[in-house]
């Protein structure tokens, strides 16, 4: 029941452990009690188990038994303190931590997994979106984002951070301190599949205030970064960019074609107005229209339009764009057709009969990055916007990155290890497992991962003393 070789625990640790090992440590060497390595690792052991206590726990295993958990699943030399731990983290660079995901999406195409991600023949679906992952009124640094109420025409008004054009305002620091939310965020983005839960993190970018300037940083700035950095780490991927309205415009596009990629993003018909005029001088556009009984046995009508090469706005240099638009019918309590969903996207994929319907499930399915990513980490044990420090560097961002990479495990761990698979199935919930997961941690040591998770499928195998005992 063992994974394929480079990606099983042990592998995928020793990668991880190799790239913390290569982050350069600026402490003063002759004042180090504890290398980078441990310091890093435990912090990864914390977010991998969904368990914040994790090292208080371990503490008390390794004065009775003179070793840990920690050690024994981690490599793990000795544990820091909590305080040490936390000036470490912080002290990172957070660019050092790509080379992870770099590596584990390397092999994961060496070993075939990838391949079942491809959305069309060599073409990975890649959406990218922003999220909110700390805030405060109080804790700040350098690199916080700073929202603030604002009253116009007699109503109180928010520089949001959805914002695109609020977020590069200039911030009035003339404005009372205890009025401002400091925030991070970061644009995400992930390979996945409409027929595959599982997705596929890669090293996202961070949205941050530079010293000196007099704009704050934005989603869409952060994107511009993103793109050269993806396409730096897999030179011969072929990408589909995904994303909301907010990047179906010229400049974003400009710098994905560049970069030798595609792009699948939404275009609302509100944000677009000149193509939609134009679309509608044509009496009709190209159409594809099929029936199906979903999973609830009911009927459902889906139908796709599409038209090729359309200017995407109306001023002279603009590029010409596919447009896509999808709408799924379905009945109502009272037998009544009605519209269950819409929406249209714009792409530089030549949109035909043979590839439209894919290229709308594409589209659709980028919800995942919001569900099964962001909701996820927030909602289901990782609590990625928990406050595990706010540091004065990176602690933040450093925090977000080791519980993005548990989850990188996770999702890794559920596409190609039978074991775990088998105890995921075992015990229904994910929060129940990681429940069990976590109490036996706290009781015995545990000599592997595998033995672990043996043990927790089945403990009487072990009190019987059929299999040795895990200590």
């Amino acid at each position: 029941m063992s994974p394929k070789k480079h990606l099983g625990f042990s592998p995928l640790r020793d990668m991880l452990s190799r790239c913390f090992n290569k982050i350069v440590d600026t402490r003063q060497q002759s004042k180090i009690d504890y290398s980078l390595h441990d310091g890093m690792m435990s912090g990864f052991a914390c977010m991998y188990f969904q368990d914040p206590s994790l090292l208080q726990f371990q503490k008390r295993l390794e004065k009775k038994h003179h070793k840990s958990n920690l050690q024994t699943l981690f490599g793990i030399k000795n544990i820091p303190e909590s305080t040490q731990l936390r000036s470490m983290i912080d002290g990172a660079k957070s660019d050092e931590l790509s080379s992870f995901f770099d590596e584990y999406t390397h092999y994961l195409q060496r070993g075939k997994h990838l391949k079942q991600y491809q959305l069309l023949p060599g073409l990975y679906y890649i959406p990218m979106d922003a999220t909110d992952y700390f805030s405060s009124m109080a804790c700040s640094c350098k690199k916080c984002l700073r929202t603030k109420p604002r009253k116009k025409a007699g109503a109180e008004l928010s520089e949001g951070l959805e914002n695109n054009e609020a977020e590069e305002q200039a911030y009035d620091t003339s404005e009372s301190e205890k009025e401002v939310r400091y925030s991070h965020k970061a644009v995400q983005i992930a390979i996945m599949h409409p027929d595959i839960r599982q997705v596929i993190p890669l090293m996202p970018e961070e949205v941050y205030n530079t010293d000196g300037a007099s704009k704050q940083d934005c989603e869409m700035n952060a994107a511009k970064r993103l793109i050269p950095k993806l396409r730096a780490a897999h030179p011969q991927l072929g990408i589909i960019m995904g994303g909301d309205d907010l990047f179906s415009r010229q400049p974003i596009i400009t710098d994905i074609l560049a970069a030798r990629m595609h792009y699948l993003f939404v275009a609302k018909p509100e944000s677009h107005v000149y193509m939609m005029e134009w679309l509608s001088a044509y009496p009709a556009l190209n159409k594809l229209e099929f029936n199906e009984v979903n999973k609830k046995k009911q009927a459902v009508r889906h139908v796709v339009q599409w038209m090729n090469t359309v200017p995407l706005h109306g001023k002279k240099d603009t590029i010409n764009v596919n447009y896509l638009h999808y709408t799924m019918y379905t009945v109502n309590k009272n037998g009544k057709e009605i519209v269950g969903y819409q929406n249209s996207w714009v792409t530089d994929i030549e949109v035909t009969k043979e590839n439209v319907q894919t290229l709308a499930r594409g589209g659709r399915c980028r919800w995942k990055i919001e569900n099964e990513c962001f909701n996820t980490l927030k909602n289901q044990g990782y609590c990625i916007d928990h406050s595990y420090g706010h540091g004065k560097e990176n602690l933040a961002f450093n925090f977000y990155l080791l519980t993005l990479i548990a989850f990188s495990f996770h999702q890794i761990h559920e596409l190609t290890d039978k074991l775990f698979q088998a105890c995921r199935q075992h015990f229904g919930s994910k929060r129940h497992l990681w429940e069990n997961l976590r109490a036996n941690l706290r009781t015995f040591i545990f000599p592997s991962w595998d033995y672990l998770l043996r043990f927790t499928l089945d403990p009487e195998h072990y009190i019987s003393g059929e299999l040795p005992a895990p200590t």
